[in-house]
């Protein structure tokens, strides 16, 4: 028979409405009571009733993470890190995947809310923000990871998108490069539109002309971003670098460019954005901007729990500076004109 609040209650000699205190994290119960019962909770493996927690109004210390593509290592990283800081507090996180899909986001906002969650940490662009207004207005928590919507009044957790493009930029044209392909996936994001405004902003000040930047979106694949480079450079074996906009990207870019018969770095040279494990794994290692994956999913996560808990603060928004780190990916573009050996 499954242990009940009663028998918690019962041998810690405290009253069921101390043991629902401790359950549902209230102040006003003694550290050294509390610590009891918890223990006592963990002795027996009593498990709360969610749902009957739910009915009652009360927390049901579930978080939700509504999170753009789990394929892409940047999420699958940034998940873990929510996940892990969620667990710390006491609270389980159910992560949905949208696949890019307004009508799946949709339908994930509604069973988020029929589930009763506690938050959400939104890691997506929205594409219906009628229906996250509406949703909003059931009071439920929601903070922004990786994403900015100016028109909400939540807290946001970004890295300084513009500054990693702009740095990307500068490294390729530190190296001679200046002819470059930019491969993006959904420009209907924030994080993509301010890394591509940083880095032509880059070759503007370089006074490049801006025809030297080819511009390839709506890539969602890493084979989809092999065919894209492997097709540019066919085109125009001129070109020299590509800049993808995050490094399940740029790994694609860097096979496409083998396709086309480019060596990397000797004769095209890659960069990428996130720093997530398959910059490493990645033959050769991927030159990419690094951004604090999980120090932003810890902020976001320990931001939204204070919200749940009731700690008052104004929304805000916390920008995190990303860095470079320099691989095996890059190269001075000696040999850009020159044909690649048989």
């Amino acid at each position: 028979m499954k242990p009940t609040i009663y028998d918690v209650a019962e041998r810690a000699g405290v009253s069921i409405a101390t043991v629902s205190k401790v359950i549902n994290d209230k102040a006003d119960v003694g550290q050294k009571t509390k610590k009891r019962i918890l223990k006592i909770i963990e002795e027996v493996g009593y498990h709360p009733s969610m749902v009957a927690s739910a009915l009652t109004g009360k927390h049901t210390h579930t978080i939700g993470l509504v999170i753009p593509d789990i394929a892409n290592p940047f999420f699958a990283e940034l998940a873990r890190s929510v996940e892990d800081t969620g667990h710390a507090n006491g609270y389980s996180v159910v992560i949905c995947n949208t696949d890019n899909d307004p009508e799946k986001e949709v339908q994930y906002l509604w069973w988020l809310n029929q589930k009763k969650v506690d938050g959400v940490v939104l890691g997506t662009g929205m594409h219906n923000m009628k229906a996250l207004k509406e949703f909003m207005e059931q009071n439920i928590p929601v903070v922004l990871v990786s994403r900015d919507i100016p028109t909400l009044s939540v807290s946001t957790v970004l890295v300084d998108d513009f500054r990693g493009g702009y740095v990307a930029a500068q490294h390729l044209l530190e190296l001679n490069h200046r002819k470059a392909l930019l491969l993006v996936g959904d420009l209907d994001n924030s994080s993509e539109q301010n890394r591509l405004k940083g880095f032509c902003a880059a070759f503007e000040e370089a006074e490049t002309d801006k025809d030297n930047i080819k511009i390839i979106e709506g890539l969602m694949t890493t084979q989809q971003a092999a065919q894209a480079v492997k097709d540019a450079l066919e085109k125009d074996s001129t070109v020299s670098s590509a800049f993808a906009l995050t490094d399940f990207l740029a790994i694609g870019g860097i096979q496409g460019a083998r396709e086309a018969g480019k060596n990397v770095p000797e004769h095209f040279s890659v960069v990428g954005f996130d720093d997530t494990f398959i910059a490493v794994l990645s033959y050769p290692p991927l030159t990419t901007i690094s951004q604090p994956i999980v120090e932003m999913g810890e902020i976001v996560t320990q931001t939204l729990v204070d919200q749940i808990k009731g700690k008052k603060q104004s929304s805000r928004t916390i920008i995190l500076t990303p860095d470079i780190k320099i691989r095996k990916t890059t190269a001075n573009n000696t040999m850009s004109m020159q044909e690649p050996a048989q």
